[in-house]
């Protein structure tokens, strides 16, 4: 299992995990396993577009952080009980129009959604990578 040296509730970069490695392990933990690919994004609302189509996301996750974070936490836990996550966030932009400022923005809805997850005991791993 490649997750067993990695905590349960953190953000990290992908490094040495392989996406499917990363699919892999969060079906056989039973997790639910978000995936979204923002290679094509080069502003905040392309990658909150990308991020809400490809993570099933309700449609007004395209407005703002906040919402993605809302709609990645409570409607969910009230939803019922939960396995688990991992989620994947590759080839997050790195120019102009998505700077490092909006780079640390989206990575700190992700650590307020593990620790969100967190404190409900249930895990929450999210791996990102830049492009």
């Amino acid at each position: 299992m490649p997750l067993r040296t990695v905590r349960t509730n953190i953000v990290q970069s992908i490094r040495a995990f392989r996406v499917p490695d990363l699919q892999e392990a969060a079906q056989a933990l039973g997790h639910h396993f978000l995936y979204a690919n923002l290679a094509d994004a080069q502003t905040k609302q392309d990658v909150l577009d990308l991020i809400g189509q490809q993570f099933k996301l309700p449609a007004h996750v395209g407005k703002n952080f906040d919402a993605l974070y809302d709609s990645m936490t409570d409607p969910v836990h009230k939803s019922g009980p939960q396995p688990g996550f991992i989620a994947v966030l590759e080839h997050i932009p790195a120019n102009t129009k998505f700077d490092k400022e909006a780079r640390e923005q989206l990575l700190d809805i992700f650590r307020d959604t593990a620790d969100y997850w967190g404190d409900r005991k249930i895990p929450f791993r999210c791996f990102y990578s830049f492009l």
